[in-house]
């Protein structure tokens, strides 16, 4: 009695997942933190669409380990998203594996608005997403990545790059960073350097529309692009100016979208890596490549990241590193 008393109290007091904080990200014992990027997935559990995505993931995971999973958008895009997503905190759960989620163009077509998948996923076991809501759009946040003294060496942010023109039909396509969104990365950036002794910490950045300038990375005649081009860029017909704040704030090393599903080049602007995932759900267009992710590793006190393409038949494809692979 005494015993079971003593076990009871135990898993009582015990935290769970969602009270551990997980969300302090350190670099392993190699002093490098992997992150695997997967995109497009637009999986419908309820109609068991492109539900092969969950094989994928599980394969690569398997194969990189990674720290860390990013995932770039639209990834429930119809149906109830919260059944979907279920599944994917299944798989991560069992994992043992933090991940992220940043919101596509076509997240907006499912059951439930932007801000309710938003605040869904915030209560996902180990899903790190935490928009407090401060600036525009729904999945805005951004996390250190600490060495083994807990002192910042690099950032991710998560940004929501918002799906449709807000201004039709004056302006058609796709959406664009709002002003306050652009003010909010020039903030934390300021921060961040200011807490290292005005040092711009390394960082990436992760959202789903390309930005104008994905197509001057791949048009760089002087630095070639690693990887496919097989559709154009499919960003937004107004420029707020995020690159050029990331220029400026310079800490940023790369930013890794997803939406165009036949591209998968990482490329440079000004020197800034502009860098495609690659689609994970099971190949539907003539032109897609074979469905699998894009693996970023970043080192701890350098400001360089390795990264290539991991296909679910095992293969690695396109490595490179940056800006070693990137000079003219």
């Amino acid at each position: 009695m005494t015993f079971r008393f003593i076990l009871l109290f135990a898993i009582i007091l015990s935290p769970s997942v969602q009270s551990q904080d997980i969300s302090q990200l350190h670099f392993n014992g190699n002093k490098e933190f992997k992150v695997v990027q997967f995109t497009d997935t637009h999986v419908n559990v309820e109609q068991g669409k492109n539900v092969d995505a969950f094989n994928t993931i599980k394969k690569i995971l398997a194969i990189e380990k990674p720290d860390l999973v990013v995932l770039t958008g639209d990834i429930a895009t119809d149906g109830n998203p919260e059944k979907t997503y279920k599944e994917f905190e299944a798989i991560f759960t069992k994992a043992k594996m933090p991940w992220i989620v940043t919101l596509g163009n076509h997240d907006s077509q499912a059951d439930l608005s932007r801000k309710e998948v938003a605040d869904f996923l915030q209560n996902l076991n180990y899903c790190l997403n935490n928009d407090q809501g401060d600036t525009y759009g729904n999945s805005n946040f951004v996390y250190p990545v600490r060495s083994s003294d807990n002192k910042s060496e690099a950032l991710i942010y998560v940004m929501d790059s918002n799906a449709y023109s807000t201004l039709k039909p004056e302006v058609d396509g796709w959406g664009w960073f709002d002003n306050s969104q652009v003010s909010w990365y020039k903030e934390k950036s300021k921060e961040f350097t200011q807490l290292n002794n005005n040092q711009p910490l390394p960082a990436i950045a992760f959202f789903h529309i390309p930005l104008p300038e994905y197509y001057d990375a791949w048009s760089n005649k002087k630095v070639k692009a690693i990887g496919k081009r097989k559709e154009q860029e499919c960003g937004p017909e107004i420029n707020t100016g995020m690159f050029a704040a990331m220029l400026e704030g310079k800490d940023v090393m790369g930013t890794f979208v997803g939406h165009d599903h036949n591209n998968d080049y990482i490329g440079v602007h000004y020197n800034m890596a502009l860098a495609y995932g690659r689609v994970t759900k099971t190949k539907t267009y003539r032109k897609a490549p074979i469905e699998g992710a894009r693996i970023i590793v970043l080192k701890e006190g350098e400001r360089s990241f390795d990264t290539w393409i991991r296909e679910v038949n095992g293969n690695k494809v396109y490595p490179c590193s940056w800006p070693d692979s990137f000079v003219e």
